[in-house]
């Protein structure tokens, strides 16, 4: 077993002689064979040991029985003890869940204390079925079907060609004592489920079936690098610097859904929302969706995804009175004035002009709230603001952006948009007050 240990690592390039190495020793059977593998074929081990505290006192006797493994071997000794149901508790993690993260937040710490060039630990090749049909159960896509990897970051697994069987053989070959833990006898845990039922019910039908899987993750995994290197291509095609997805190139693309999925999943949208958002495509333009986990948005428009960061409202109230310029939250300049004769009004967006002696100050800015309204310039009846910019095709993110010019509760402007009819300048208007807006 030594041989095929040493040729896994070396095709891999897992671990390089010289440097040292942190060993995670449980005291079970794949983690005791590992650390002596690795001691006898020349690496500088040291060995870290985590108390979880899950098992009374053979929790305990597990530390107890892991020190004296590395006493044995004259190997450096860690242990880290740790109230796994607390933590778990406290980050509505499932004890499993807890007990990893714990477990791999101190290995990498004592690694990086230990200037160790990796962290090695045992799982082996059953360990990589099971979690390939764990992960097909789960509904898992292409990468969750590939099994444990060799390597990723600073963990490494020398074990994963190695069933658990022959580390077995070899440990009682070697004359090689362990400790086997009570939980993993027991089927209240899914893996261990599929351990003891499921793969035992495969292997009636054939035999070689935990080979078999193995054979077709490490084929997975082959069509995982091409399948990658597709996703990184279209990526690098349809999202562009202003992180648009055009429509109709999307739909020439030989998967658009699948495309679409692996573009949004960095950005924290999930399959399920991805489908949703992919099932709009031919719909009305102006839906929104928003990220589960990230701060991000999706806006439907005409011919194209809009993928932005989601703007947070400022919600406060802002005043303004006349002859005042403010540079915050909006650059605007006020500007009290009498009528002349020859008066036209300013044919420009961001200049407004109103009837002075209807207004009361002073104004105020804030930003639009559902179930505003206004009565738009050159019009008599009022319209909501949510009608109007759906009308004008305004997207959801530049919406949030629009700041409105209010007299009490009326809005006389939506700031570089338009303003309100009731406060137009008349034949009878005597004194105006323009308002040039700074974008």
């Amino acid at each position: 077993m030594l041989h095929q240990i040493r040729t896994y690592i070396e095709k891999h390039k897992l671990l390089f002689a010289g440097d040292t190495v942190i060993v995670g020793l449980s005291g079970g059977a794949d983690s005791v064979a590992l650390l002596y593998c690795l001691t006898y074929l020349n690496y500088s081990c040291i060995a870290a040991h985590c108390n979880f505290h899950l098992r009374g006192d053979e929790s305990d006797q597990d530390a107890i029985f892991s020190q004296q493994i590395a006493a044995s071997l004259r190997v450096p000794y860690y242990i880290k003890d740790f109230d796994t149901l607390s933590f778990a508790g406290q980050h509505h993690l499932s004890v499993e869940m807890a007990a990893r993260e714990l477990r791999y937040k101190w290995f990498e710490k004592l690694r990086v204390d230990c200037n160790a060039q990796a962290v090695a630990v045992a799982h082996h090749q059953d360990d990589s079925v099971e979690t390939v049909l764990l992960n097909l159960i789960r509904g898992s896509g292409i990468r969750g079907l590939t099994g444990i990897r060799p390597k990723r970051d600073f963990v490494v697994r020398p074990f994963l060609e190695t069933t658990q069987q022959e580390i077995i053989d070899w440990l009682d070959h070697q004359g090689l004592s362990y400790r086997t833990d009570s939980s993993n006898l027991s089927d209240k845990y899914t893996r261990n489920y599929i351990r003891l039922h499921i793969l035992p019910m495969m292997e009636t039908l054939n035999p070689s079936a935990k080979q078999a899987i193995a054979r077709t993750a490490g084929h997975l995994s082959d069509v995982e690098v091409i399948y990658s290197d597709f996703i990184k291509t279209e990526r690098q095609r349809l999202l562009d610097k202003q992180q648009r997805i055009s429509i109709s190139d999307l739909l020439q693309s030989i998967a658009p859904q699948t495309v679409l999925y692996e573009i949004l999943k960095p950005f924290g949208f999930t399959r399920l929302l991805s489908e949703s958002i992919y099932n709009s495509l031919s719909g009305e333009s102006g839906k929104v969706f928003y990220s589960p986990a990230f701060d991000y948005q999706i806006v439907k428009d005409r011919d194209c995804l809009l993928l932005t960061a989601k703007t947070i409202q400022d919600e406060t109230i802002y005043t303004i009175y006349a002859n005042e310029s403010i540079e915050s939250p909006v650059r605007l300049l006020t500007q009290k004035s009498d009528i002349t004769n020859d008066y036209q009004v300013e044919k420009n967006k961001n200049v407004a002009s109103f009837d002075f002696d209807k207004l009361s100050f002073p104004l105020t800015l804030r930003t639009w709230r559902h179930g505003d309204w206004f009565v738009p310039f050159g019009m008599k009846g009022r319209k909501k603001l949510s009608d109007y910019f759906r009308d004008q095709k305004i997207d959801s993110n530049k919406k949030e952006q629009i700041w409105l010019l209010c007299n009490g509760l009326d809005i006389i402007w939506m700031i570089g948009e338009r303003t309100d009819n009731r406060y137009k300048i008349t034949k009878s208007t005597e004194k105006i007050l323009t308002v040039h807006f700074f974008e």
